[in-house]
């Protein structure tokens, strides 16, 4: 039963579950409080506790957006984010890719591709391809990892990926490092893909690339799991170079791939 003029508890559920904004749901927390019965109280809470992880993530996400701001109010139109995967596989290639963001995307969630699941991974990366002012993604392959080494691949995936771009940007934000060979003023952020938006959407837009392709080398080279392990040196990896020796797109420079390559 419930008093007069209290709404079901049902429904109180029902119209909680329907907000997402901060100052909603500490809006219905206060007249929940009000309320006498044990169930809207504790629903009170609740409200509270999505209010404060709103408002939290908010946070997180104007400090992502912290440094593209200061950028944009000195001046720079487009500052493009840039990001690597696959550096530490025994196959596959090493991907970059360059992103830059309109000023107020709707992406949230955004964060550094390695916090992400793969559906998650998935839906963002569809979401800034369609918010992007400008996507470029860029691959060297293991041949060109053997030849250059690892670190001076890295570097020439993500100046491909910002060539890639069909307009140079102003200022690029790189993570960690300093791409060689480019005129554009950066700004290497140690851990960027966890600290700028920019950076963090290159990061996933790369990672979901190149985990597609390592989808596709599965199919073309069965038996070595790059579906599942895209690449990585796991147990499971190891033992199918030992039973079937490297595969084409196996990085020959890499000790545990020489090595085992021998038996």
């Amino acid at each position: 039963m419930t008093a007069r003029g209290e709404a079901p508890l049902a429904e109180l559920r029902r119209r909680a579950d329907g907000l997402e904004g901060e100052a909603a749901l500490r809006r219905l927390a206060r007249e929940l409080r009000c309320d006498r019965r044990a169930g809207a109280r504790a629903l009170a809470e609740r409200c509270q506790r999505r209010a404060a992880r709103v408002a939290r993530e908010r946070r997180r996400m104007q400090r992502l957006f912290a440094l593209r701001r200061e950028l944009v109010a000195q001046g720079a139109r487009l500052v493009a984010g840039i990001d690597e995967v696959g550096v530490g596989p025994l196959a596959g290639p090493v991907v970059a890719a360059a992103v830059v963001l309109p000023d107020a995307p709707a992406l949230p969630g955004l964060d550094d591709s390695k916090r992400l699941t793969r559906d998650q991974r998935e839906r963002l990366d569809r979401a800034i391809r369609a918010q992007a002012q400008m996507v470029a993604v860029a691959e060297v392959g293991p041949e060109e990892v053997d030849r250059l080494n690892v670190y001076q691949a890295a570097l020439e995936a993500m100046r491909r990926a910002l060539f890639g771009l069909p307009q140079m940007p102003d200022h690029v934000l790189v993570d960690a490092r300093t791409i060689p060979r480019v005129q554009v003023p950066q700004t290497a952020l140690v851990k960027g893909d966890s600290r700028d938006a920019s950076i963090a959407a290159a990061s996933i837009v790369a990672k979901v690339h190149r985990d597609a392709i390592m989808r596709r080398l599965d199919r073309r080279h069965p038996g070595y799991g790059f579906a599942q392990h895209k690449g990585y040196g796991t147990g499971e990896h190891l033992a199918a170079i030992r039973r079937r020796g490297p595969s084409p797109v196996h990085r020959r420079s890499f000790a545990p791939v020489s090595q085992l390559s021998l038996y």
